[in-house]
């Protein structure tokens, strides 16, 4: 897992690639712990080349937030690969890390007070989210595999169905794919969901025939 980090400055640019796991989560946390003392302001991180990222990326990512934040400083994903936004999108933590959330919270401040988000906050919401990411990703992976099956599609194209279900429906990731899960028993979509995921598949790819489980409109 390369890690290279830009000179000191206002913001210091941190770029990781490769594969991430438990075994080198600390000479992560290290680099961005340096990264961050060096920055006047925090740190931008391009994980456009990270090819894998499981819960232990994540947990560097909110302790390194929680060290800038403590410093009045910020840190924000600027480029992701699909893994990384499959692990932030999971988790709902994609936006502690965009630049609209932290333009939001300027970084420039005097020491005062304490900040809204205080560290047992962070770490509350970290526990949270971590459990939530081992909670739902058993079925949000089947509900890939099923539209995969069903539709022909890679990994890619049907997280991208899923994805972009949920956004039309206004429906939580992880609830849709537990009811993608069920349809393999009979279980119908809501009609609704019907339209829009066939709309999603039919965008990404011509499936050329029906699909394997109930998504059928009525």
């Amino acid at each position: 897992m390369p890690v290279q980090a830009g000179p000191a400055g206002i913001r210091v640019t941190v770029t990781v690639s490769g594969e991430f796991c438990l075994d080198n989560c600390q000479s992560l946390r290290h680099a961005l712990r340096d990264a961050i003392m060096r920055s006047a302001e925090g740190v931008d991180l391009d994980l456009s080349e990270l090819h894998f990222a499981d819960c232990s990326a994540l947990n560097v990512l909110l302790a390194a937030r929680r060290d800038a934040v403590a410093a009045g400083k910020t840190v924000t994903v600027t480029t992701a690969s699909p893994a990384v936004e499959r692990l932030l999108t999971y988790t709902d933590t994609h936006s502690l890390f965009s630049p609209a959330h932290e333009h939001a919270d300027p970084p420039a401040r005097k020491p005062g007070p304490p900040r809204e988000e205080t560290d047992d906050d962070l770490l509350r919401a970290e526990v949270v989210q971590l459990r939530r990411a081992l909670r739902t990703h058993p079925d949000i992976d089947l509900a890939r595999g099923i539209l995969m099956a069903s539709f022909g599609l890679n990994p890619d194209e049907a997280w991208q169905v899923l994805v972009t279900t949920s956004q039309n429906t206004n429906t939580k990731l992880h609830r849709l794919a537990e009811d993608v899960v069920t349809t393999v028993q009979g279980a119908p979509l809501p009609n609704p969901v019907q339209q829009q995921l066939t709309a999603a598949v039919a965008r990404t790819r011509n499936t050329g025939g029906g699909p394997a489980f109930a998504v059928r409109e009525v």
